[in-house]
């Protein structure tokens, strides 16, 4: 079951450059780190290219009985499709990159309690909703339900923590679906999601070359597919790792710039930059 995978990368393949150069022709752009005007929000792209996949595929797999989707989509694009479009509220309503922005989920609670207007607050308590949705009815009880829905929160948070420089949520993303599916010798999260992963893939040769930012909109998408993949793939005991892990990193992100963490290690600077296209303008 990769045909969502296959369709909607050659989906993705053939109309991602040619929208993403219309977003920036009609002015839907954004400076990045290095002061280049890159088209934005590119996750609204990659959405797009996947509901266009989609929509035969979906007709296809219950008129003609061809199996093309995995039932369990079903569940899962609810989450997947909703935090996408939380994504881009905040991107067509935030401040964008105002000095005066709420960061980090402390600025929104304090904008929030200063009666402000956050939009990263209604994607937080949006996401919440849709998390407790997406997790129910699945036999999860206790703490178990609530590892799963916190998994699900803070992997999402995560991957939108992360995207400060081109490419690297894809990479990060690319790792993680490598590891699990080696590590558990499956395809699930490929056969499950792949509907939105290969425009995100295909995504990444625009974002790296600098002609496209991602925005809330495609980190939220990569997000929220990073953690459904955590959740269906990993067992009761490595799902705890897994939170373990994102939630100390989520807490550092909180206190401490990545980006900086990241560029003071040269394995990992090399890693973060592998495959970016330097524009030459502004420095990191």
């Amino acid at each position: 079951m990769l045909a969502g995978l296959i369709v909607s990368a050659a989906i993705a393949g053939l109309v991602a450059g040619h929208w993403l150069a219309d977003m920036l022709r009609t002015g839907l752009a954004r400076r990045n780190y290095a002061d280049r005007l890159v088209a934005f929000p590119a996750g609204a792209v990659l959405v797009a290219c996947s509901l266009c996949a989609l929509a035969p595929l979906a007709v296809l797999d219950d008129r003609a009985d061809l199996d093309l989707l995995d039932p369990e989509l079903r569940r899962w694009i609810v989450y997947v499709l909703g935090v996408t479009m939380l994504g881009l509220l905040d991107d067509a309503l935030g401040r964008g990159a105002e000095a005066d922005t709420p960061r980090g989920w402390r600025g929104h609670a304090r904008s929030v309690l200063a009666g402000g207007f956050s939009t990263g607050a209604i994607k937080a308590v949006g996401a919440l909703a849709l998390a407790a949705y997406a997790v129910s009815g699945r036999g999860r009880e206790g703490l178990d339900y609530i590892a799963d829905l916190a998994l699900l929160l803070l992997a999402t948070n995560l991957f939108n923590l992360l995207d400060l420089r081109p490419g690297r949520v894809e990479k990060v993303f690319a790792a993680l679906l490598a590891g699990l599916c080696i590590a558990g010798t499956t395809a699930e999260p490929l056969e499950l999601l792949g509907v939105f992963i290969g425009p995100v893939l295909v995504g990444a040769l625009f974002t790296l070359r600098e002609r496209a930012m991602l925005g809330d909109t495609g980190s939220n998408l990569v997000g929220a597919l990073a953690g459904i993949s955590l959740l269906v793939t990993l067992g009761d005991g490595a799902r705890l790792v897994a939170l373990t892990v994102i939630l100390a990193l989520t807490i550092y992100g909180e206190f401490r710039s990545i980006s900086k963490t990241i560029e003071s290690f040269p394995p990992l600077r090399w890693l973060d930059s592998l495959g970016r296209v330097s524009s030459g303008k502004g420095s990191r």
